[in-house]
């Protein structure tokens, strides 16, 4: 049975991709303020139809229609770049340049297969960001099935480690083979699974990661102190200063933008603490 707006009743984050949506419906006028308000509310259960609540509610029920998945994914660009631009810091406002320069380039819609870690751990992480900015949430949990996730496989697993190497993906939205194409520039979305360790490592580009989710730890050098930042503080990485991220009891998801040597490798940087780091458990 498929649900209003085109997505499927009963799949896992159905409710939150229909809301999303819903919300770019009613930004372009297609919805009134009190029919997104019953997509809200039927969100909250995948198996729930909004026609029922727009029924109970003696609301109309628009025709089963979905917004473009071209459109999904430039509305996603559109909360990243308003989120971002709520944020202070160093690198916010080279990737919010980067994101004017190509965000109105050609959309190609992607028709992935599964991701073990998105069907894992994305609903969980959408909760957490709900909270505080449902619009966002709404709009990734919409765009994220016409995305291309990858688990990258460009570490070699015993220096990266096996828990970050089966328990990490991301979606490049802009960038070189990315939905819309760019040059020398890479944003996306970036999600690891709850207790992680995503061991020291450093790259040439410098790098952006804007956390939708937290508490997580972090560190800028092997056996420097561990750091504990909430989500929505972003962290700046320069060229070649190493980093380390742990994982918290939410799942990770991120917005990072690479601003240039966006295809340079990244190289996993020793230190003698991984094993206590991933055995640690925050909060």
């Amino acid at each position: 049975m498929s649900g209003l707006l085109g997505v499927p009743l009963g799949g896992r984050g159905s409710g939150r991709a229909r809301y999303g949506a819903a919300m770019r419906l009613w930004v372009e006028g297609v919805l009134t303020p009190a029919q997104l308000e019953a997509y809200r509310v039927a969100a909250a259960d995948d198996r729930r139809p909004p026609a029922q609540v727009l029924e109970d509610r003696a609301l109309p029920v628009p025709r089963d229609i979905a917004p473009a998945p071209e459109d999904l994914i430039r509305a996603l660009l559109d909360d990243s770049d308003r989120y971002l631009a709520g944020l202070a810091g160093a690198g916010v406002a080279e990737v919010r340049a980067g994101l004017a320069e190509w965000r109105r380039g050609p959309v190609t819609a992607s028709d992935p297969p599964p991701n073990p870690v998105l069907e894992a751990y994305l609903e969980d992480a959408l909760a957490a960001l709900d909270a505080d900015h449902p619009a966002l949430a709404a709009a990734i949990a919409a765009a994220a099935p016409h995305l291309g996730w990858i688990t990258y496989d460009g570490y070699p697993i015993d220096q990266i480690g096996e828990p970050f190497a089966a328990g990490h993906a991301f979606a490049s939205v802009i960038g070189q083979e990315a939905a819309i194409p760019a040059d020398d520039f890479d944003f996306g979305l970036f999600l690891i699974a709850p207790h992680v360790l995503y061991r020291d490592h450093a790259h040439l580009a410098p790098e952006l990661y804007a956390p939708l989710t937290g508490p997580h730890g972090w560190r800028f050098g092997p056996d420097r102190p561990l750091v504990i930042k909430p989500a929505h503080q972003p962290v700046w990485n320069p060229p070649h200063q190493p980093h380390l991220t742990k994982v918290g009891p939410v799942p990770f998801l991120c917005l990072y933008g690479w601003t240039r040597d966006s295809m340079a490798p990244a190289d996993v940087v020793p230190a003698h603490d991984w094993p206590e780091l991933e055995a640690l458990r925050l909060g």
